[in-house]
């Protein structure tokens, strides 16, 4: 895979603790058994995860750079170092596909800036499976991150998601920290319009997998557990 310039490899993970081969093609399998360099967020469980997928690679063979909250931007530069050098370099998400709501967004714009190839490899994407079998308009939607903790910015939020929903038939995609999960769940059934649709998209790929669409008054009537259980919402108005 090496040339005068090595390539950047986005190479995604399971969304859970299951057999990275259930739900990743063999192609990410080939990847991970010649790259040697990665750039993580996690090296603990990303070792775990290199290991799952390629048994035989010996853990003393990697070159790990760090990418998370704490790294500086000064850094970046010399993750890449390795490919202006012809050694191909991967970069692995935590939890689905790099550069996807995670750090790994500013490595493959760097790549771009210095000419390196980049190769996206196919993966679950937790926002786009949960708007896949939402039934909401997969012709226009938005992913908007994390919404405010402050209740009253938390409420304006909702509603002008609600609103823009709306006015311009486009599905709005959020998540939340797992732990207040049943909270959130609890404000859109109380904020939103009744008859406002609510998907509910958590565990996706896992075996306590759980994808429900009702709208907001229903939710009130059908509450579910989603403490500290990865989970995207949808809402969309009509």
């Amino acid at each position: 895979m090496n040339s005068s310039i090595g390539n950047l490899y986005l190479i995604p993970t399971t969304l859970g603790d299951n057999a990275p081969l259930e739900v990743l093609p063999i192609s990410v399998k080939k990847v991970v058994e010649e790259v040697n360099t990665y750039i993580v967020e996690n090296e603990k469980s990303a070792r775990r995860f290199i290991k799952k997928i390629s048994s035989g690679k010996p853990q003393a063979s990697l070159n790990i750079f760090h990418l998370n909250k704490f790294t500086d931007a000064i850094e970046l530069p010399e993750f890449l170092e390795p490919c202006l050098k012809g050694i191909d370099v991967g970069l692995l998400s935590e939890a689905g596909c790099p550069g996807v709501a995670d750090p790994g967004a500013d490595i493959v714009k760097l790549a771009h800036q210095k000419n390196i190839k980049v190769v996206p490899l196919v993966g679950p994407s937790s926002i786009l499976m949960a708007m896949m079998s939402s039934g909401m308009n997969g012709q226009s939607f938005a992913f908007n991150g994390y919404l405010p903790i402050d209740k009253a910015e938390r409420r304006k939020e909702i509603k002008r998601l609600e609103r823009l929903s709306f006015e311009q038939n486009q599905s709005q995609i959020f998540i939340e920290t797992p732990y207040r999960n049943n909270k959130m769940i609890e404000d859109l059934s109380r904020i939103l319009d009744s008859n406002t649709e609510v998907s509910i998209a958590c565990d996706i790929t896992l075996p306590t997998e759980y994808i429900k669409t009702q709208t907001a008054n229903d939710w009130k009537k059908n509450m579910v557990d989603l403490h500290k259980r990865p989970t995207i919402f949808i809402i969309h108005k009509s």
